[in-house]
């Protein structure tokens, strides 16, 4: 008898609910199929019929957000101010507990390049010339620059409305730190 396909998909999301909680705690080598089947109510041979462990549930959860994030880009318009657009892909994914975890303290940095090469950040950067012996250079720093702080704001609890952030972050890149450098001192 097959299984309905609304309660495949719901156990399906309730082992990735449970590993991502899991990730966000704890580095991957610390998880097991068996605490990942009991934390889900199932036992382990049902995490079977649908991962062959957890390496594949990982890059399962990997290939579904980079999926999300591709389709979310390629179908919106992008706007002149290309941080929120940025932005607000990545915050429009399925789960943001999900992205928390792989993004976070014990998320891979393998995610995290395949985030920068699979997504095409580069084309939020305006007028940069790509012909440029630097291009690559300024393109890592943009790129890895906008993940740093989305993660650090995803950790602290979105503690910044996404408007403060991307102010923040537009003051930044224009400004640097130096305008900055007098609150963080307690000067002013």
């Amino acid at each position: 008898m097959n299984k309905q396909p609304e309660i495949t998909d719901k156990t399906r999301q309730t082992f990735i609910n449970v590993f991502c909680d899991l990730y966000s705690q704890k580095p991957i080598e610390k998880i097991s199929i068996q605490e990942i089947a009991n934390k889900s109510g199932y036992n382990r041979s049902t995490f079977y019929q649908y991962f062959t462990d957890i390496y594949e549930l990982l890059n399962y959860v990997e290939e579904k957000v980079l999926k999300s994030i591709n389709e979310e880009m390629a179908s919106r318009e992008l706007s002149t101010h290309t941080f929120q657009d940025a932005l607000q892909c990545l915050e429009s994914t399925d789960d943001i507990s999900v992205l928390k975890a792989l993004l976070g303290d014990y998320g891979s940095v393998h995610f995290v390049e395949r985030l920068k090469r699979e997504i095409p950040f580069e084309r939020l950067i305006v007028n940069l010339p790509t012909n440029d012996i630097f291009a690559p250079y300024l393109i890592e720093f943009y790129i890895s620059t906008l993940l740093s702080l989305f993660r650090l704001w995803i950790r602290n609890g979105k503690d910044l409305s996404s408007e403060e952030l991307v102010k923040l972050i537009d003051s930044l890149f224009a400004n640097g730190i130096k305008p900055y450098h007098i609150l963080i001192k307690g000067e002013g």
